[in-house]
């Protein structure tokens, strides 16, 4: 069944909601004139990580959006260990030290080299050192003009030449049994989910052997709790959804983050 995931975006060591398509791989300056925050929060991010565990929000993950974000990122963890996953700047050189009090660890722009090359033997070694059950892939995308989606890295700045397609899911799927797929062009705005992605990545993981066991978690412009109910139908129940800056707990005046946990109680 699809239920709601929660999220602790990390921006410079504040927990914050930021239009995704705003954020840049350039110098702080450069950056600050450029980044659209809709929300810094006034609470340390172990705060979240409680609300997420006592309310059982399973799922939930942390992520590091740039530099400077290491020790807010223990503070959450440390608050609900092993019960909060973490992504952002994870390798095969740090992954086991985060998890040491993560669930599992995102890994995203580190299976690209500079250029947004995937390397295949870079999965296979982090899957072999963290185990597949304890990784989850960041296949967060944009959709390019001739309608396909491809992972962007580096703040979703740069394309890679990684499409998502069924042949993808199913290589992947391999070293990986979760996967976070942020809508980069839609992430921040409030404005709707992107439903055609959606319905895209039940049907690209309908047929893989053991789908069952294949968990996806979908982000990006819900701004409704119906939204639920809108990706229960659009994946037949295979896909999770995470609120972002229209939740009430991130300054949002769209969606109650009560009314979200009660659909995760009743589902």
């Amino acid at each position: 069944m699809t239920r709601f995931i929660g999220c602790i975006d990390l921006h410079n060591g504040e927990v914050k909601q930021i239009v995704g398509g705003t954020l840049t791989e350039t110098n702080k300056k450069t950056e600050s004139d450029t980044l659209k925050t809709n929300f810094v929060s006034q609470y340390p991010s172990s705060h979240y990580a409680k609300l997420y565990k006592t309310h059982n929000v399973t799922g939930s993950h942390v992520i590091k959006l740039g530099p400077n974000n290491d020790t807010a990122a223990l503070e959450a963890l440390k608050e609900a260990p092993n019960f909060l996953q973490v992504g952002g700047g994870i390798n095969d050189t740090n992954c086991l030290e985060w998890l040491v009090y993560a669930s599992k660890v995102i890994v995203t722009s580190w299976l690209f080299d500079k250029d947004g090359s995937f390397q295949m033997d870079r999965l296979k070694k982090i899957s072999q050192i963290c185990g597949k059950d304890r990784l989850v892939i960041d296949l967060s995308c944009r959709r390019t003009p001739s309608n396909k989606w491809v992972v962007a890295m580096n703040k979703w700045q740069t394309l890679t030449n990684l499409e998502l397609n069924e042949e993808v899911f199913k290589l992947l799927s391999e070293y990986s049994d979760e996967f976070l797929i942020h809508a980069a062009d839609v992430e921040g705005l409030c404005k709707g989910i992107d439903e055609e992605l959606v319905t895209k990545l039940y049907e690209w993981t309908k047929d893989i052997k053991h789908s069952e066991s294949i968990k996806i978690v979908y982000a990006g412009g819900a701004k409704s709790v119906t939204d639920l109910n809108l990706v229960e139908k659009l994946s037949n129940a295979k896909v999770d959804l995470t609120y972002g800056s229209s939740l009430d707990i991130f300054g949002g005046k769209l969606v109650k983050f009560a009314d979200c946990c009660q659909w995760n109680e009743e589902h």
